[in-house]
């Protein structure tokens, strides 16, 4: 583990539930600075970081296949590979913000609730695709 990741917070943090949240979910022009995670489990951020790596290997393999002029259908087939992978990805990042920063916003009540069901909606919308 870098220096830079082990300094990195990966527990709940504290301050007000969501605040920043509901603020930054307005508009995406508004955002100044990038949100954080309410919580990050430690071993999906291992393993989703370990799977990027992975992945960042497979898009430089697959750039040198397309230098080598390849047969197409090769390439095609390893596109989709990352594609899967990158959905891997996502789905353990997304059963993260559920368990964590979804499940605390719903528990609530106000504007941060509403908010968080806009966002789920969109992210299951933008999933399915």
């Amino acid at each position: 583990m870098s220096a830079r990741t082990s300094t990195k917070r990966s527990v709940v943090e504290s301050g007000a539930p969501h605040e920043a949240h509901v603020a930054a979910t307005k508009k995406k022009s508004d955002e100044t600075t990038p949100r954080k995670a309410h919580a990050v489990d430690v071993a999906i951020k291992t393993a989703a970081l370990k799977r990027l790596r992975r992945i960042e290997g497979q898009i430089r393999g697959l750039q040198r296949m397309v230098e080598d002029e390849r047969y197409c259908a090769d390439i095609v087939v390893q596109v989709a590979s990352v594609q899967e992978a990158l959905r891997a990805v996502s789905r353990e990042l997304m059963r993260n913000h559920l368990r964590h920063c979804a499940s605390q916003a719903l528990a609530g009540e106000g504007p941060q609730r509403g908010a968080m069901l806009e966002e789920l909606l969109d992210l299951m919308y933008r999933h399915a695709r």
